[in-house]
């Protein structure tokens, strides 16, 4: 499995457990080892897509756009790794703890946005990302992906995590899911769609290409 993993992404020892690793300051207090942290995937969807072997298309190196960055956890693990990172994030006080994690990653631009107004971060955003993350926790998270896709390259990677009780707390989450997949089918091409309960409970995690 460790070579479907991007470069920079590691397995790697901490206190006897083999866990995902990337090089950079720690932000969450996570476990270190040298310059290594540990990527918690019970914290990070994207860290549970890797653990639990999807394939993500990620190589490193990639330009990306990453959609609910929140304090920055998973996507300060992304910059580690990846090429310029474009992350948005709309609630003030995460974006500080954001802002924290970018002073020591040149690669990570913190964007105080909303992920559903893409036209407020179209001038800073370069065209032709090769990967768009998101992990936006609203009503509508197949409308966000869509309304992002003019930011991806023709041969892009669209990794999404799905969070069923945003879209509807009373619905089966199977429901939902297969309602997001469809509404997605107007931009994407559903490469690969996995549950992701055995670290995050109802959420789904999705890969795909824009159409």
């Amino acid at each position: 499995m460790s070579d479907d993993l991007p470069a920079g992404v590691e397995r790697r020892a901490f206190d006897g457990t083999e866990r995902l690793a990337t090089r950079g300051e720690p932000v969450y207090g996570e476990p270190t080892e040298g310059e290594w942290r540990a990527w918690n995937p019970n914290r990070s969807k994207l860290g549970a897509m890797l653990e639990l072997g999807m394939d993500t298309g990620l190589a490193g190196g990639e330009t990306v756009l990453y959609l609910g960055a929140a304090s920055g956890t998973t996507v300060s693990h992304v910059a580690d790794v990846a090429g310029p990172t474009y992350a948005v994030e709309f609630a003030a006080r995460p974006a500080r703890d954001l802002l924290e994690a970018a002073e020591s990653r040149p690669r990570l631009f913190p964007l105080l946005k909303d992920a559903r107004k893409p036209e407020t971060y179209a001038h800073v955003v370069e065209s032709d990302v090769d990967v768009l993350v998101q992990d936006v926790a609203t009503r509508g998270q197949a409308r966000v992906a869509l309304e992002n896709r003019r930011f991806l390259a023709d041969d892009g990677r669209l990794l999404l995590a799905v969070k069923a009780r945003s879209e509807d707390v009373t619905r089966d989450p199977d429901d939902v899911f297969a309602d997001v997949r469809e509404a997605l089918e107007d931009g994407y091409e559903v490469l690969e769609s996995r549950r992701l309960d055995d670290y995050h409970a109802d959420h789904l995690g999705i890969v795909a290409r824009p159409r």
